[in-house]
């Protein structure tokens, strides 16, 4: 996808200009073709420099595969948005690229406006009028409105339309590669084509699903954006200021015509009572034959809104009305707009209409819809502090709708985006506690208030109460529930309203089953025939507010219970704490958590989801609410990354109730974030911003990174982290978002990337631990002369690593070569200031005194290839060794710790362990010791006799034995010990609290 020239919002498609078109001459054609390769060949360029992967390129510019491959590859003329989307992607000026476009655009995309003509009296008057009808227009339709909202300030229910309005996507049909043709319409006409058995659905952004078009069929489900779509085509007409895309409606006169209201006079309207029919106070002053003369001119956008705002008796009539428009002005443009279920498919094909459909708002599409809300509602706002707090609002509001999947469900159209913003701006911040306020003024917009305040009366011809649409819904959606469907078929459905209608006599004396049903699929906003003979909701989260709703009232509390452990019932057991009454609120919680305790299985997941419906529940017996927290506190903070993994394994309901950072130990900090990635998404990505000021969380948020989208990760987590001190790039998308973080002190690469990546198009300069890992198509290390400031490095598994000469000209301290066989260790033999070295690979000899190294070593690490290969025989060149790190056995240690006196820290780990320790002599110099495996029959007194200066020790207990009897240390004075996730710990009685640390922390 990529940004319309208007909105700046993501889009499909690329726009339809052919550079071939008939009537430029041939130099024409030429230069603009020169001009459109020069454009592309440099976009190219810049991704080459940049070494970006196309994926990388799309992420980072926030376009789709289509529209980058296009733009830089085909054969069409790229938006201006997509232009600068991917200059400023590609890090660079957009306005040299912006003006090749301009100049690969041929003439006749953008027609001069067509004024009335002004030779004649009636022409001079037309333009004056046409002039003033237009500024009308402007005042008219700037204001966005929700009809319906109820509101503490009801001057808050509108919002400028030109700041807060959002191009959606439309689902279209197109020809299949190899048939031929443009996507439904004729380039030559602007007329739809007929689409045939190659016909394949597209989405696209409104500027380009319209671009074109000369008659289309818009459907769309209530609040989905229709009217809106409208109202910005008569705002933008009639400023002229349109998107490139839709140059073909440059100088047209709009006339919006909401159906709704041309019907209350009767027959429709003729072209003279246009403005008269929607109270226009300008009709009176309207030319005689104005109207008629834009529409024979071809000059009228005729924006027919709301087919299914008609009464259905009506409908064959606005047909008719609509064909003789047709016939009568064929060069006019139209766009008439419905619901779906309103008029069957193809009503107004026979006539030339392409019909598109609007989609679901995407989490982008929200998340901008809450920033344009916001900033146009500052136009209302009162100066000071109010715009801050609309700032504050609009922040929180999106990382709240992100966070909590129901909202998220939910605020998949404007019309229920914006009750969103409004209520929670009304609330000064608070949505209705536990949502449920919002979800009930959602259902009353919908189902009701909605239709009542545009004074639309029964346009299925039934008259149905709020109450009674609710009661129906309810039993469908709790169908649903109970039998774990997401659709039921329409023969069910007229079952379940068929069992309901005698309880309804005012409703089953004006019409059946059918006509109900037919009215809730025209009407309620809320059911969809998403194939032919289904039915499901559009909203998930209406469904299980109804279904919930439908249990409780039928007291189904053991059926809510039974099936608590299913992860499609989560919301339906919330939502019903919500709903119940306070005793049986109590009933349900109470038998929640006793499942819990005699089901070892479902055991975590059950009390969690107690603990997650509290916030539903506004009165509550605060015996239950002490017993469901207790329940928590054995699950809840994790310490530990096993914690995690169990808590991550419940589920995204586990967001929920996963406190911080406030209040957080350190431990604790970490293993909240590690839940949150496991989990993923929107919602934990949200959780995890809580954190980016948390210091003990600092590695674990970099850590997540490779869980997330880069692109949103990088800039909305580790570009706000105050602690960030290094991160791993594991992907190309990654790569290409460093330069957004603040300097880092380390950073690692794992995976191919060459050198020419690993420098640009971030500053390495800064940088003093660099890590290379699985990079098999490493060879030249000359790359790393802008790592001026480096000191440690370290090369994992980079087999063709073999010159290290470049090394030599760094500062280096600390090098590790593991896996690196080709590597030439003569080549160290200059680095005079190395103080650290690690080595895991073949050697070409067996003895340490024979590798080059002249540094003055402190301390050594031998993985095991080392350790099976070589003998410590020569470790005495290196005096002032003070750590030694192995492993796995070695022949000479015994003597080697004789001959290093000032050895101090002793680490064995892998195949090394306490065994190893029976050979070697009294150690009195050793003080500290970290036993990274323990085994079956270690036993603590070979390290007392061995090291009576011992002051640390370290043992993990993770993959052997996990029992740790700490009694043989007993006596030692002040001796520190972690003990790492051993399950049973023996003998700590014996030393001081403060001395025994483990690791995760006892419960």
């Amino acid at each position: 996808m990529r940004g319309s020239a208007f909105s700046g919002i993501r889009v499909n498609e690329d726009e339809r200009v052919d550079t071939e078109k008939p009537g430029l001459a041939e130099g024409e054609h030429r230069g603009m073709r020169d001009e459109l390769e020069e454009l592309k060949s440099q976009l190219r360029q810049l991704r080459a420099e940049r070494r970006l992967s196309m994926l990388g390129l799309e992420l980072r510019a926030g376009l789709g595969h289509t529209t980058v491959s296009k733009a830089l590859n085909g054969p069409t003329v790229p938006s201006e948005a997509t232009v600068a989307a991917l200059a400023q992607a590609l890090g660079a000026e957009a306005g040299p690229l912006l003006k090749l476009r301009r100049q690969a655009l041929p003439a006749v995309l953008a027609p001069p406006r067509q004024q009335a003509p002004k030779d004649s009296l009636d022409g001079d008057v037309d333009a004056r009028f046409e002039e003033r009808y237009r500024r009308y227009v402007e005042q008219r339709h700037g204001q966005l409105s929700v009809i319906g909202l109820d509101l503490s300030r009801p001057e808050r229910a509108s919002w400028p339309l030109d700041a807060s309005y959002l191009s959606l996507e439309f689902a279209t049909s197109t020809r299949a590669v190899g048939q031929g043709g443009s996507a439904g319409f004729s380039a030559d006409s602007g007329l739809a084509s007929p689409v045939g058995s190659g016909a394949q659905m597209e989405t696209e952004r409104a500027e380009q699903a319209l671009a074109g078009l000369r008659r289309v069929l818009v459907r769309g489900m209530a609040g989905g954006g229709k009217s809106t779509l409208l109202q910005w085509l008569a705002l933008a007409t009639a400023r002229e200021d349109l998107p490139v895309e839709l140059a073909n409606l440059k100088g047209l006169v709009p006339f919006m015509l909401p159906l709704r209201t041309l019907v209350r006079g009767g027959d429709l309207p003729g072209p003279q009572e246009y403005l008269r029919a929607v109270g226009c106070p300008l009709h009176a002053a309207q030319p005689q034959g104005w109207t008629d003369r834009v529409l024979d001119d071809g000059r009228a956008l005729l924006l027919i809104d709301g087919l299914d705002e008609i009464p259905q008796t009506q409908r064959a009539q606005a047909q008719q009305w609509l064909r003789e428009l047709l016939a009568a002005f064929p060069r006019a443009t139209y766009v008439v707009t419905t619901r779906p279920s309103a008029v069957p498919e193809g009503w107004l094909a026979g006539h030339g209409f392409t019909e598109l459909t609007v989609r679901p708002m995407s989490a982008r599409d929200v998340a901008v819809f809450v920033t344009r809300w916001h900033t146009a509602a500052l136009a209302s706002a009162d100066p000071g502090q109010e715009f801050e707090h609309l700032a504050a609002l609009e922040e929180a509001l999106k990382d709240t709708v992100r966070s909590q999947r129901d909202l998220a469900r939910l605020a998949t159209t404007p019309l229920l985006c914006a009750l969103v913003c409004a209520l929670n701006r009304d609330r000064r911040g608070h949505l209705p506690h536990g949502r449920m306020e919002l979800y009930e003024a959602a259902l009353s917009l919908l189902l009701v208030r909605r239709d009542r305040e545009r004074d639309i009366d029964a346009p299925e011809n039934l008259v149905v109460t709020e109450h009674q649409n609710i009661q129906l819904l309810q039993r469908l959606a709790y169908w649903l529930v109970r039998n774990g469907q997401t659709e039921l078929d329409r023969e069910t459905a007229l079952a379940l309203i068929d069992d309901a209608l005698p309880a309804m006599p005012n409703l089953a004396q004006q019409g059946d089953a059918a006509d109900v049903l037919a009215h809730l699929l025209a009407r309620s906003g809320l059911l969809r025939t998403p194939a032919a003979e289904t039915i499901d909701f559009v909203h998930r989260t209406f469904q299980d507010f109804l279904g919930a709703k439908a249990a409780i009232e039928a007291r189904d509390i053991p059926l809510l219970v039974r099936n608590a452990h299913d992860d499609q019932w989560e919301d339906v057991v919330r939502m019903a704490v919500a709903h119940a009454r306070p005793n049986e609120r109590t009933t349900l919680l109470r038998r929640l958590i006793a499942r819990g305790d005699r089901t070892q299985k479902h055991r975590t997941r059950l009390h969690l989801l107690a603990t997650a419906c509290l916030e539903y529940a506004t009165e509550l017996d605060p015996e239950i609410r002490q017993e469901v927290e207790q329940r928590a506190k054995a699950l809840v903070p994790p310490r530990s990354e096993e914690e995690a993994r169990t808590l991550a394994a419940v589920g995204p309901v586990i967001l929920d109730v996963l406190p911080g950072p406030e209040g957080l130990e350190e431990d604790e900090a970490r293993a909240v974030v590690e839940t949150a990635e496991l989990i993923g998404g929107d919602a934990a990505l949200t959780l995890l911003k809580k954190f980016r000021t948390s210091y003990p969380a600092w590695w674990a948020l970099s850590n997540a990174w490779k869980s997330f989208d880069a692109h949103d990760y990088a800039h909305e987590v580790l570009a706000h982290m105050t602690h960030l001190e290094a991160v791993t790039i594991r992907s190309r998308e990654e790569l290409a978002e460093l330069h957004h973080l603040p300097p880092l002190d380390h950073v690692a690469f794992i995976g191919d990337f060459s050198g020419a990546e690993m420098t640009t198009p971030w500053a390495p300069a800064d940088v003093r631990v660099l890590s290379i890992d699985r990079n098999p198509t490493l060879r030249d290390l000359d790359f790393l002369h802008p790592y001026t400031g480096l000191k440690r490095i370290a090369f994992f598994q980079c087999p063709n690593v073999a010159g290290l000469k470049p090394l030599a000209e760094l500062s280096l301290e600390a090098i590790e070569l593991h896996g690196c066989g080709a590597a030439r260790l003569e080549d160290l033999k200059d680095l005079t200031g190395l103080r650290e070295l690690g080595l895991s690979m073949e050697l070409p000899n067996r003895g340490l005194g024979a590798l080059p190294i002249g540094a003055d070593l402190t301390r050594l690490t031998l993985g095991p290839n080392a350790c099976a290969q070589l003998t410590l025989s020569g470790i005495t060149s290196w005096p002032n060794l003070n750590r030694l790190d192995l492993s796995g056995p070695v022949e000479g240690l015994p003597q080697a710790m004789v001959e290093l006196p000032e050895l101090r820290d002793l680490i064995l780990v892998n195949n090394a362990g306490l065994f190893m320790l029976e050979q070697i002599p009294t150690c009195p110099q050793i003080t500290e010791l970290y036993l990274g495996q323990w085994r079956s029959g270690d036993d603590l007194a070979l390290v007392r006799a061995k090291f009576p200066g011992l002051q640390d020790i370290t043992i993990w207990a993770y993959l052997g034995c996990r029992r740790v009897d700490l009694t043989p240390l007993r006596g030692i004075p002040d001796l520190r010990i972690r003990i790492l996730h051993a399950l049973e710990v023996v003998g700590a009685e014996h030393f001081p609290p403060e001395s025994v640390i483990r690791t995760p922390r006892p419960r």
